[in-house]
């Protein structure tokens, strides 16, 4: 209770340097702007970020050379190639990688990359997700969350999760172990807490109440104080969104992000997917980079109307999907997200785990060096993974031997991996490649 009191989630942000009261302050104030003031709000944003970074940012004044800040579509598109390459080449004037917030992209479209966001930028990334997980009576100081996620394996990195998930108010299960047993002890463990929501990865969570449903078990009758669930990071498909509330008893929302940019869209409480029109302006483009009428299906190329660190403008985050007809500038709403699915790894044990498992075992090899620039991985047979990648050199012996480590480590051993250098990787119709996937029938 104490630790509900002290507002640690807030004060783990300020401490961070993260101005979050002044963050949600001026999204509330965003959010006030009538529909005219919010017309004229985004493009001013559009300006001043293109301006900013054709000023103080050397890698976007090489992109951006024919821009006419007057012509929209004379801003050229970010692809996630155009950002492989070290990151403090891509950074603003005045920013290092010392006061600024960096991460790596989970790689799950088979392009990783390390990016950056200033502090206010983040904070306001903070504030909308505070924003919309209140349209539910969530608080991040005071609800407890089951949190099914990853985390790193390394002693550094795990207990650098830990103490995130204690000022977050959070527990952590596994997603590198999806068998019977793991979900007996994570049962327990919400027959025992409070918990208040579940958040975390699609697949993991229906692997969960697919074991639910085996035991014939509702969750909301094992642990009564679960308001909701919110999925993320992967697609959620109607048969599994329709189990996960059978079993779970819980209003179950969709949630859309990507950790480079922000909150990308969240189911609201009238069941549409609301997009962030707040600090990110969303375009659904053609192949010939033409913006298409609401209703048609292309890709979604997105700004951040914030981002001064690092410029994500007109960015294709490589996602296809739809804007709803009844989409205005204020209030767009994501009609269909397509493409984004990963496959459940099965094991020669029996054990299964999160296809995004294979991003912590290829962490080791996504660099800040530029070397590896894609990849995806095969599952041919229960014991057999191929890792495929486009390289300037050949992995040396060691770093496959380090991921073959890392793979008995998150998963089991008696594995084998073997390593195929190509030039070019296949691509999905939709122009993305899946990082994961599983061949066993």
């Amino acid at each position: 209770m104490q630790k509900n009191i002290l507002r640690l989630f807030d004060f783990s942000l300020k401490i961070n340097g993260f101005k979050i009261d002044k963050a949600k302050l001026t999204l509330s104030e965003i959010q006030a702007k009538t529909n005219s003031e919010f017309e004229t709000y985004v493009e001013e944003q559009k300006k001043a970020i293109i301006s900013y970074h054709l000023k103080h940012n050397s890698f976007y004044k090489t992109l951006g050379k024919t821009i006419d800040l007057n012509v929209w579509n004379s801003v050229p598109i970010i692809t996630k190639k155009h950002l492989q390459q070290p990151l403090e080449q891509r950074l603003s004037d005045g920013y290092t990688t010392k006061n600024v917030y960096v991460n790596k992209t989970s790689g799950s479209s088979g392009d990783p990359f390390i990016f950056a966001k200033d502090k206010w930028c983040h904070a306001l990334t903070w504030a909308e997700i505070i924003n919309r997980f209140g349209w539910y009576n969530i608080d991040f100081n005071r609800s407890m969350q089951a949190r099914f996620y990853g985390i790193p394996l390394d002693k550094k990195g795990y207990y650098k999760e830990r103490l995130k998930d204690y000022f977050s108010n959070r527990f952590r299960f596994s997603v590198f172990d999806l068998s019977d047993t793991a979900f007996e002890n994570t049962l327990a463990k919400f027959k025992t807490t409070q918990f208040d929501y579940i958040n975390g990865y699609t697949s993991s969570i229906v692997q969960f109440a697919k074991y639910l449903k085996r035991k014939n078990i509702l969750l909301k009758s094992v642990c009564p104080t679960l308001r909701a669930c919110i999925v993320t990071s992967e697609m959620l498909f109607d048969d599994d969104k329709l189990l996960l509330e059978t079993q779970f008893g819980l209003p179950v929302i969709n949630e859309y992000g990507a950790s480079e940019l922000d909150l990308i869209a969240f189911q609201n409480t009238t069941d549409e997917w609301q997009l962030n029109s707040e600090t990110l302006y969303v375009e659904i483009l053609d192949e010939n980079d033409v913006v298409l009428p609401y209703g048609e299906e292309g890709r979604i190329v997105i700004t951040s109307l914030y981002n001064k660190a690092h410029p994500f403008i007109r960015y294709d985050i490589g996602d296809i999907g739809i804007l709803s007809e009844k989409s205005t500038i204020k209030k767009p709403i994501l009609k269909k997200l397509i493409g984004r699915t990963n496959d459940i790894i099965v094991l020669p044990s029996g054990k299964k785990a999160a296809g995004l498992t294979f991003y912590y075992i290829t962490k080791s090899v996504i660099e800040n060096d530029g070397n590896v620039s894609e990849f995806v991985v095969e599952q041919a047979l229960l014991d057999s993974f191929k890792i495929s990648y486009v390289s300037k050199i050949e992995l040396s012996e060691a770093k496959k031997t380090t991921i073959k480590n890392e793979v008995i480590r998150y998963l089991e051993p008696n594995i084998t991996i073997n390593f195929e250098r190509v030039k070019k990787l296949k691509r999905s119709k939709s122009g993305k490649l899946k990082q994961f996937t599983s061949h066993l029938k």
